[in-house]
């Protein structure tokens, strides 16, 4: 080889084309930005978010925080970065930033990172571990006026102090062991198994040792911080609430679970005194459920979602109320208002709660007159809200709003006119392949229904009708009414299928009655209104009702089942993360007590779709993960084996029916890592391109297939 031979550039490896939309190609979509959470400063000047991304090997999301000016003029920056990410973002009264991350202190680089409290400080310069412990944090927690931090952290049961936990931490650890010994229920949640930690409240404070006298220091040396417990003896009843903080820092209100005879639990409202410690129960009734909410401005009210435990015959409510805490009344607020109310933020004056609500296929803000309870719907356009934040003059809200035409963006709202402006947002709106449309018709019983429907980008003035996807979401009490990383329909539009999210029975946004009417009659209204929302879809000239699938996870995935074995109607069914047989799932969940209160045996004998295992002619995937603790992996492998040895369907050569068991044996009720999420809808894509569209397509390579 001559020297100028060996100096000439190699040939330029083509580029690979890049897809019409991030939808068009797995890689493409799982890399978009996600944003969640939304903080605002005391002064309203800064608006922090959290945003998560793709590491370099697709293998996990990373998460930092991003500042967002509330003005819109000024593009938004990121404020932290490290391989460990950082979330939890929650401003002190001073305008300081507090956060949790496990990254490592660059002040003590050999101890083993855990979730520490970082601050970012308000005057500028690079964020510092503020408080560690061997247990971690969970929530940081704020007062709006006062100089004061909780923080939500986990102590092992059997511990007298922080350092006796560290210790039995240490020995637990050291010892390999992951036993846990309960004495109570539950045991499991979602996707986590409870203990041997509970979650206690601890107040931040100023350490009270003396610093080293006479030892030189820089100036901005102080005292460093320890945690005050201020709930040693609650046990586990911090599991499931959500503390909130009064204005002055001097009381922290929660949901405490207290453990009942018979496995059951009530959330009963609780004030954590902050000086003494002492936790005073406030609200408890029996098959009652009080849940905090936010504090008014002048600490005298505090707003409290009341849930009427169910039963068999009494549906799903959730009612807003007003709690005086000096006299220990409490009003209904709105109470002709049928919807299901999310109180999110006071205004500085304390005359009106800003909330959301579930309506009709949107999530809109209202807010909520405290003196008349008048409700007056603030934003008008197809969108859901969260995370919504009041600025200091009460002039502007600020918030995070998406739909199904784009993800969560940090967006601010004129309380005045509800006009709506999208800020600065860290990531640029993704684009969608197609258009999104509304279908409407009425169930047998009269009762209105409604559906959105993502359809494809049309290319060309003479393209075939679309194949139909029936999509049923989860919950059962949800709607589909908000963007969706897990379950999303672009992706399926992107490959020519219409798709459509129906609004059943037992969905919210339509008022108590349209719950009522599904309540304990899962195979009955909720069927039929699917069935009906389905028939009126396919009336539409660009949608192929001979080509048509049926899909959904959770309580969708149950209604998949149920339609899998009540009509033939579809040419594939895919069924994930669902219930079966209610019979084995009702003690097996991890709240077995919720279940045993929605059905009694009838119902459940009534409602299982395992009965009509023997009808069901269409071909099903059945998708399910191992670390399911919500629906037992136990019920995919029971619907796995009823399928294949009952199955109606002829199989091949090789024994193999049509239907198909993907299992994911590291993850849970959800799909989260991004290698699998590509998995998830490769399978799917290649199982409905076989049956819907009659075409072959190649499973993922990661298969090993």
């Amino acid at each position: 080889m001559t020297a100028e031979s060996a100096a000439e550039p190699a040939p330029e490896t083509a580029a690979e084309p890049a897809p019409e939309t991030p939808f068009h190609d797995l890689d493409h979509y799982v890399a978009i930005p996600r944003i969640s959470g939304l903080a605002m400063s005391p002064d309203g000047a800064r608006l922090v978010t959290t945003v998560a991304t793709l590491n370099s090997k697709s293998t996990e999301y990373r998460t930092a925080l991003w500042e967002v000016d509330s003005t819109g003029a000024v593009p938004a920056r990121r404020i932290t970065r490290s391989a460990k990410g950082e979330a939890g973002a929650a401003f002190a009264a001073n305008g300081d930033l507090f956060f949790t991350s496990a990254r490592p202190d660059p002040e003590k680089p050999d101890e083993d990172p855990v979730n520490a409290l970082w601050l970012l400080p308000a005057a500028g310069g690079e964020a510092r571990v503020v408080l560690s412990r061997a247990g971690g944090v969970e929530r940081v927690i704020t007062a709006l006026s006062a100089d004061a931090a909780f923080v939500q952290a986990s102590t092992l049961a059997g511990s007298t102090d922080e350092a006796d936990d560290e210790a039995r931490r240490k020995a637990r650890k050291d010892g390999k062991v992951a036993a846990i010994l309960h004495s109570s229920y539950p045991v499991r949640y979602w996707d986590s198994d409870l203990g041997p930690g509970e979650p206690r409240l601890f107040a931040v404070e100023k350490s009270q040792g003396e610093p080293e006298p006479g030892k030189p220091s820089t100036v901005d040396e102080g005292p460093s911080l320890e945690l005050r417990n201020l709930t040693p003896d609650i046990g586990a009843g911090l599991r499931f609430g959500e503390a909130h903080a009064s204005p002055d820092g001097r009381t922290l209100y929660t949901s405490v679970a207290t453990a009942l005879a018979k496995g059951d639990l009530r959330s009963e409202l609780a004030a954590v005194d902050v000086a003494s410690g002492t936790v005073r129960i406030l609200l408890s009734e029996d098959r009652m459920d009080y849940l905090a909410g936010p504090v008014s401005p002048d600490g005298r009210t505090v707003a409290v979602v009341v849930e009427p435990h169910t039963t068999p015959t009494s549906a799903y409510r959730s009612e807003l109320h007003l709690l005086d805490v000096s006299t220990g009344q409490l009003r209904r607020l709105a109470p002709e208002w049928d919807r299901v109310a999310h109180p999110a933020a006071w205004l500085p004056d304390g005359s009106a709660l800003i909330v959301t609500a579930d309506d009709a296929g949107r999530s809109p803000v209202f807010r909520i007159d405290v003196a008349t309870g008048v409700v007056a719907q603030t934003t008008h356009d197809d969108a859901a809200y969260t995370d919504v934040v009041v600025s200091p003059d009460g002039s502007s809200a600020y918030a995070l709003r998406s739909s199904y035409l784009f993800p969560p963006e940090v967006i601010r709202i004129d309380l005045g006119t509800g006009e709506v402006t999208r800020l600065q947002n860290p990531a640029a709106r993704p684009e969608i392949p197609g258009r999104l449309e509304e279908v409407t018709t009425t169930a047998s019983d009269g009762t209105p229904l409604r559906a959105w429907l993502a359809l494809p980008a049309e290319h060309g003035t003479h393209e075939a009708p679309h194949p139909l996807l029936l999509w049923i979401h989860g919950g059962p009490i949800g709607s589909w009414n908000a963007w969706t990383w897990r379950w999303n329909p672009w992706l399926l539009a992107a490959q020519g299928y219409a798709v459509l999210l129906p609004d059943p029975a037992l969905s919210t946004g339509y008022g108590q009655r349209f719950i009522d009417r599904g309540w304990g009659r899962w195979g009955a209204e909720p069927f039929t209104d699917l069935m009906a929302i389905t028939d009126a879809a396919l009336q539409r000239d660009d949608l192929d009702a001979g080509r048509t699938a049926a899909m959904g996870g959770s309580f969708g995935g149950y209604m998949a089942n149920w339609v899998a074995g009540h009509t033939n109607r579809f040419r594939a069914i895919v069924t994930h993360a669902s219930l079966w047989a209610l019979d084995s799932f009702g003690p097996t969940t991890d709240m077995a007590l919720y279940w045993a209160k929605e059905m009694d045996e009838a119902m459940i004998q009534a409602n299982s779709p395992h009965h009509s295992v023997g009808e069901i002619r269409t071909p099903m995937l059945v998708i399910h993960g191992d670390k399911d603790y919500r629906v037992p992996i136990g019920e995919g492998l029971r619907l796995w084996w009823e399928l294949l040895s009952a199955s109606q369907l002829a199989a091949d050569d090789d024994g193999k029916t049509p239907h198909r068991f993907l299992y994911f044996p590291d993850e849970n009720h959800w799909i989260l890592k991004p290698q699998h999420t590509k998995v998830w809808y490769g399978v799917v894509g290649a199982f409905l391109a076989e049956h819907v569209l009659g075409e072959a397509r190649e499973l993922p390579k990661e298969l090993g297939l």
